[in-house]
């Protein structure tokens, strides 16, 4: 079994920037691929960003493109979303996924961690 935990969330003011880490521990051969996803209160799950463990293929929301940045430590199993310029609008919980195909849509994902709050509020 995969265990993925969230880390980093905060609250931070617009412009503000923020590091998520997402460390995965156990089955760790069970997953190619991370994704991040928000939850807004009232709102559906929408997708963040992606990265392939294997070949580094990366995707963002168009919402975030240019803001945030997914990395990764494979010596760490350990990915991380880099948020910068946050905005009020970015406010929500953050997941970070796991499974083997590369998807925007959580579905596709097998595992997930608890999620970590991010507030970007003055």
């Amino acid at each position: 079994q995969l265990q993925l935990v969230e880390s980093g969330g905060g609250l931070v003011q617009p412009g503000g920037s923020l590091r998520l880490s997402c460390a995965a521990s156990g089955s760790t051969l069970d997953y190619d691929t991370i994704g991040w996803f928000r939850q807004a209160p009232g709102k559906e799950r929408e997708f963040v960003a992606a990265i392939r463990l294997s070949g580094g293929r990366i995707d963002y929301a168009d919402s975030v493109k240019g803001r945030f940045t997914i990395s990764r430590d494979n010596a760490k199993n350990t990915v991380y979303l880099q948020m910068n310029s946050l905005k009020p609008e970015d406010t929500a919980v953050y997941y970070c996924a796991a499974g083997w195909i590369f998807a925007t849509t959580g579905t596709e994902y097998d595992y997930w961690g608890q999620g970590t709050q991010v507030t970007v509020s003055s």
